[in-house]
């Protein structure tokens, strides 16, 4: 009986143990399966990364298409493979090589036809959806299998069976957009030419077409929502490779390198980023005219990306993109913008005590703050350089910028602002209210699509204008302040307008904020004075967010600075 309690235990181990190692298997296995599979991922694609850089097209590796797409060289159908940007070919992973030896690329440079023309680039297959034939206007790409023609160069699609209808008229016309792209015979003749000269420019030039302004895109694939990179795959696409740049590979100033090979005062760049990317290539541009290269300053419009967004919005281009526009119609909106003047500010910030220090200086285009909207820019400044990732989406910047809102409406940390800074336009001393923040602004909008001077529309205020040389000068209370006046509940405490800015912070430290760029300062005496003025691209076809835009359109058409009182004392009340 002592025997068989004893071995009792033991019987009921073993199923125990058993269970346990079958448990284990299950959930190891899966790991390492898991593991080993990304471990094999990881090193194709660091594989893939060495050949796609050494290679001439613009391959980009994805593991699933979002429409049916054929192999251009075995012409089955591929779910995993790579596709190029610049000209459209596709391929799967095992015929990636031979489509790179086989199927050449767009060519950024090359000499035109006998005629002075140049041939249509084809590739077959995968045309886009919703195009038609040029030939007999019927939808191709409709069967499903690799079929028909497009080229590269005016996007024109054509039918298997309708292409030798097509011999007749074999000049490529570089399409729609024929007057934004850089012809690659252009290219080719400037590469010739003994002696560069602006006159030689205009000479090849006549040989494009009539009424040439050639764009130039410089996207930032940080910015905002992070459609940068997509972005730069669909300009590739529609214009000349040469004339897309990557703002994370190659800096503004090199990259408008390239107007200097153009025609003067005709080439457009069209900035996709926010206004921390628009200030850095408007202070690209400035470095050119220290360089003696006036002549060939670009007109600068903007694809919003960012979060803010207040320079797009004054100058028409909308508070963000979000796709909801095709690339093409952008492209339209560039050819029909007017050019207009916005005035350039130098922010000269000389910290107390540092008396042999030379003084630091920053470059504005939208406004300068210090208080409560600075504080927020700086927290959420703060912690996306801690974690980027997590700040990749409008909406979650925004969400995170009212979380911090909320935070300093209980804490006031910039209360009695008032006491310790001293304010004064044009040398003439400002009498400040009991208040936590002063914002000097330049444009219209301010705080991500508010119109901060105008505040709720119903007092009378004089007009603000991008080129008329004046700053306008407002104060609010706190946070809950700028949340009312950004919803049109309260008006800003207005106090004034000047051509000159000073401010002096007396004591302790306190936030502040050029363009959405936070610091903080210390002790200091801050001088905002005329910079330059930049030319830039209004588009006044289209709605911003507000429905009476139509005073921004006025104030940016007219041509004449207007002259404006310059101090107007506190004309608002408390909330």
């Amino acid at each position: 009986l002592t025997r068989s309690f004893t071995s009792q235990p033991t019987a009921h181990a073993q199923p125990t143990w058993t269970l346990l190692f079958w448990t284990s298997l299950a959930v190891i296995v899966p790991v390492i399966i898991t593991l080993w599979c990304s471990a094999q991922r990881s090193k194709r694609k660091t594989h893939m990364k060495d050949f796609f850089r050494k290679s001439k097209h613009g391959w980009h590796y994805t593991d699933l298409f979002n429409k049916p797409t054929y192999c251009c060289v075995c012409s089955q159908h591929i779910l995993q493979g790579a596709f190029c940007d610049c000209c459209g070919v596709c391929a799967d992973e095992l015929c990636l090589r031979r489509a790179d030896r086989s199927l050449s690329c767009k060519e950024i440079m090359a000499p035109s036809s006998p005629d002075g023309g140049m041939g249509h680039r084809w590739v077959r297959g995968n045309v886009p959806l919703a195009s038609y034939c040029a030939v007999c206007k019927q939808q191709c790409g409709s069967q499903p299998k690799l079929c028909d023609f497009r080229c590269v160069w005016c996007q024109t699609t054509v039918h298997d069976d309708c292409m030798d209808s097509l011999a007749d008229a074999a000049q490529c016309d570089l399409g729609e957009f024929h007057s934004l792209i850089i012809p690659p015979h252009y290219l080719y003749r400037v590469n010739k030419l003994r002696r560069r000269h602006p006159d030689e420019y205009s000479k090849l030039a006549s040989s494009c077409c009539t009424g040439w302004t050639p764009v130039l895109v410089l996207a930032n694939t940080r910015s905002g929502n992070n459609m940068g990179e997509a972005l730069l795959g669909e300009f590739r696409t529609l214009l000349n490779p040469v004339q897309v740049f990557d703002l994370s590979e190659l800096i503004p100033s090199k990259a408008l390198q390239l107007c200097t090979l153009l025609p003067p005062g005709s080439v457009r760049v069209l900035v996709c980023g926010g206004d921390g990317t628009v200030g850095w290539v408007l202070d690209a541009i400035d470095t050119m005219k220290l360089k003696g290269q006036d002549q060939f300053i670009p007109r600068v419009t903007i694809l919003p990306l960012g979060t803010g967004n207040d320079l797009s919005n004054t100058l028409g281009w909308g508070a963000g993109y979000a796709g909801e526009i095709p690339v093409e119609q952008v492209l339209r909106n560039v050819l029909d913008a007017e050019v207009v003047k916005m005035d350039r500010w130098k922010v000269q910030i000389a910290s107390k005590g540092l008396y042999f220090r030379k003084p630091k200086v920053l470059s504005m285009n939208n406004y300068f703050s210090v208080g409560p909207d600075a504080l927020m820019a700086l927290n959420f400044h703060t912690h996306r350089e801690k974690t980027p990732s997590f700040f990749s989406s409008r909406i979650i910047n925004k969400a995170v910028y009212f979380l911090y809102g909320t935070k300093d409406c209980l804490v006031q940390e910039c209360k009695d602002l008032d006491k310790r800074i001293e304010l004064e336009l044009d040398g003439e001393r400002v009498a400040l209210p009991s208040l936590e923040g002063i914002i000097v602004c330049n444009i219209g909008y301010w705080g991500g699509g508010c119109r901060l001077w105008e505040g709720m529309g119903d007092e009378p205020c004089p007009p603000t204008r991008l080129d008329d040389g004046l700053l306008e000068v407002v104060a609010v209370f706190g946070s809950f302040h700028c949340a009312q006046i950004q919803v049109k509940l309260a008006n800003p405490v207005r106090l004034g307008q000047a051509h000159t800015v000073r401010l002096v912070l007396k004591s302790s430290k306190m936030p502040m904020q050029v363009d959405g760029e936070p610091w903080a300062q210390g002790p200091c005496t801050i001088t905002i004075t005329h910079k330059t003025q930049a030319l830039m691209l209004y588009h006044s076809a289209e709605q911003t967010d507000d429905d009476d835009d139509e005073s921004t359109a006025s104030e940016a058409e007219s041509p004449t600075p207007r002259d404006s009182p310059r101090s107007l004392g506190a004309t608002s009340t408390r909330a």
